[in-house]
């Protein structure tokens, strides 16, 4: 009788192993907005990425072309803390597919602030949106890559407007 726990464990462990490096993507993702690394963005999509943020008033395009709009439009807010949370993970199960792919969908919240008040100390956020992101994910020489990354937007606070008051 073969020993089929060994071939388990392997399967298992690499399991896990994709499991960190798409969730590490999705962190650099985060990480390469809120600094504004335009650069290491795109170099976190395959060759063909794109990108879809017409949901949050933006564009759709390649990597780079959608670059160049973050860079633009965000540079009104130079302080961004990207918190991306409630990460599922689903990899590729389609017929041809040997586990090259994933599907992550989390959801976010990003406040973004102007700068500094008079005193030099960080201003409070400007602007605070939340939603969704659809990530997808492919396999390649060089690790896990974007191919598309769509972006849900919920809902956005506004600077000036409050909150309406909690109703029991």
């Amino acid at each position: 009788m073969a020993n089929t726990v060994p071939m388990t464990q392997r399967v298992e462990l690499a399991t896990v192993r994709d499991r960190l490096a798409v969730d590490e993507l999705v962190t650099e993702y985060a990480v390469a907005v809120d600094d504004g690394d335009w650069a290491a963005y795109r170099g976190l999509f395959a060759e063909d990425g794109r990108a879809d943020y017409r949901s949050a008033g933006g564009v759709e395009g390649d990597a780079g072309a959608v670059a160049a709009w973050l860079a633009e439009s965000l540079a009104a807010f130079p302080l961004r803390q990207h918190l991306i949370v409630n990460r599922r993970v689903r990899f590729g199960i389609w017929e041809h597919d040997t586990g090259d792919t994933a599907q992550v969908q989390a959801d976010y919240v990003t406040p973004m602030g102007a700068g500094t008040g008079g005193d030099g100390v960080p201003a409070a956020p400007d602007f605070v949106c939340g939603g969704r992101y659809a990530f997808a994910m492919v396999r390649t020489r060089d690790g896990w890559r974007l191919s598309e990354v769509v972006v849900r937007e919920k809902w956005r606070r506004l600077p000036g407007r409050r909150p309406a008051g909690v109703v029991d």
